[in-house]
């Protein structure tokens, strides 16, 4: 059981909630290890958990009748998982899987619901989250239909930073190429490129970015854009006990 705030302050959404609301929350939450590649919850699966990572990454993941798939949204410390038990809906679209092993708390589905029909500040702060993810979703998927691999492998790059809070990546070229539902070859060229002009250094299973002012200006606009709509809306989340 937690049992102080500050115990919930790694994830974002659980740190907005005031003294009062994140009392009602703690005793349901329960802080798990989560490790690279372990599968939350299958498309079509039914939620039985919510996840509110603090230093793990999952990935929200579209999988095609073939099997493979692409990343379609990430989550870290600023977001949770399992967002259709909050709107009505009982399974996922899309597979969650961890991308990034690390800590999260997690929750059941029933009792998230339970605090949620009771909450008003709840309600408010995960729907701000809501309309953040629908735009991170959405501008993924024009930038995996318009922009180059380069740019997007810079994206992605900056958005895992984001996510991790840290330049320094665990991840392999394959992840990545799976991540982004292309060939590992065009991951390893754009990587190289990116390693010999001095943004990144990579190893195996290491990638750290050296110099994010230039990796930001070779990503493309889409990067920008969800950082902004996440910056707009996540200092609102801060200023939800003032008006309540």
């Amino acid at each position: 059981m937690l049992t102080l705030q500050s115990d919930l302050h790694g994830n974002h959404l659980l740190g907005a909630l005031p003294s009062n609301e994140w009392q009602a929350l703690a005793p349901h939450l329960e802080l798990v290890q989560l490790r690279t590649e372990q599968l939350l919850c299958d498309c079509g699966q039914r939620i039985h958990h919510v996840y509110f990572p603090t230093t793990a990454v999952i990935s929200m993941l579209s999988t095609m009748e073939d099997g493979s798939s692409v990343e379609i949204a990430a989550v870290g410390r600023e977001g949770m998982t399992g967002v259709p038990v909050l709107t009505g809906g009982e399974t996922m679209p899309n597979r969650v899987q961890v991308q990034s092993s690390g800590f999260a708390y997690r929750i059941s589905a029933h009792a998230l619901k339970q605090q949620f029909a009771r909450s008003d500040l709840l309600r408010r702060i995960t729907l701000l989250y809501m309309h953040a993810l629908l735009t991170q979703v959405a501008q993924t998927a024009a930038c995996n239909r318009h922009h180059s691999l380069s740019k997007q492998l810079c994206r992605w790059l900056l958005i895992e930073v984001d996510r991790v809070d840290s330049n320094d990546l665990t991840v392999t070229q394959q992840l990545i190429a799976d991540m982004l539902g292309v060939r590992r070859e065009g991951v390893t060229e754009a990587a190289g490129k990116l390693h010999d002009e001095g943004l990144i250094h990579h190893s195996r299973g290491k990638i750290r970015v050296l110099d994010r002012t230039r990796l930001e200006a070779r990503a493309c606009e889409c990067y920008g854009l969800v950082r902004r709509e996440f910056d707009r809306l996540l200092p609102r989340l801060h200023e939800a006990e003032a008006v309540e």
